[in-house]
């Protein structure tokens, strides 16, 4: 059951409108505006205080992390999708990727909500019913897949062809797009290169002169994020607490998540995203 609770807060909640000034140049990285205004609170998902946290301060923290470690560099004003894609390769920059990777992931799941959630559409139901069997197989493999995550992390339904939907579990910081899943590369670090490291391998996957638009790892499939669960801590366990039995504080947090779903922003980003798969009508 959903509680209004509100802890000890350590310091000023900053705004939605944050601009941060790094770098007085230019204005870099800042918190995204929201397309609805959650100053009260998700209804039945979380509480003032519960938002302040998963939302207001954890973003701004994520930019103010990734400003300081992109001003003067070639990523400072590149979008966080972007930064992420670029910098998946280079074990050097995994703190960039993990801010910039975070922030996108974050937005992504606050995106696809709306204070009363939305109708799906006839035309995506159609879809989504002859992938999984139907919509409550959804919603439960969507429940399900976020209570067994042993560990932060994001739950996507990701469409990888013209009629394709799967769900995606992704930890930490991990990103769902293709082009960063050489995060994941099995390469052993100790046997790639000359000098006894992989720096020179994955260097030249981005950086080189050898770099190739749209390639992908070993094993990696075209697909695009269409919608995304957030299962870290931080944006459950305030109003939902631990719970007990199988009725956990995060399955009882997923299944109210459910019920604000904007499906009208899920079909328009299926929609869109069509022609970029290969055979797509």
């Amino acid at each position: 059951m959903f509680r209004s609770r509100l802890l000890p807060r350590a310091g000023k909640s900053l705004g939605l409108g944050l601009r941060t000034t790094v770098n007085a140049r230019r204005s870099l990285h800042q918190v995204p505006t929201l397309p609805h205004d959650y100053s009260q609170g998700v209804p039945n998902l979380m509480s003032p205080g519960g938002f302040a946290i998963a939302w207001s301060d954890y973003m701004t923290l994520m930019v103010e992390k990734l400003n300081a470690l992109t001003v003067g560099t070639q990523l400072e004003d590149k979008d966080t999708k972007t930064i992420s894609l670029l910098t998946a390769r280079e074990p050097s920059q995994a703190p960039i990727f993990n801010y910039a990777s975070m922030a996108h992931n974050n937005h992504f799941f606050f995106q696809g909500i709306s204070p009363t959630g939305t109708p799906m559409p006839d035309s995506l139901r159609a879809e989504l019913e002859a992938c999984f069997s139907s919509v409550e197989t959804l919603r439960r493999e969507f429940v399900i897949t976020a209570s067994a995550m042993f560990g932060p992390g994001f739950v996507w339904l990701v469409k990888a062809g013209a009629n394709d939907y799967r769900l995606l579990p992704t930890y930490l910081a991990g990103s769902p797009y293709p082009g960063a899943h050489w995060r994941a590369q099995p390469t052993d670090m100790n046997t790639v290169g000359g000098d006894g490291s992989a720096r020179a391998y994955f260097k030249n996957q981005v950086y080189g002169s050898r770099k190739r638009s749209g390639d992908l790892p070993p094993g990696g499939i075209e697909l695009e994020p269409l919608l995304c669960l957030n299962t870290w801590e931080h944006a459950w366990l305030l109003d939902w607490g631990v719970g007990v039995g199988g009725n956990g504080g995060k399955t009882a947090y997923a299944e109210a998540w459910w019920n604000l779903i904007d499906w009208e922003k899920v079909a328009h980003k299926a929609r869109s995203i069509r022609p970029a798969f290969k055979g797509a009508a």
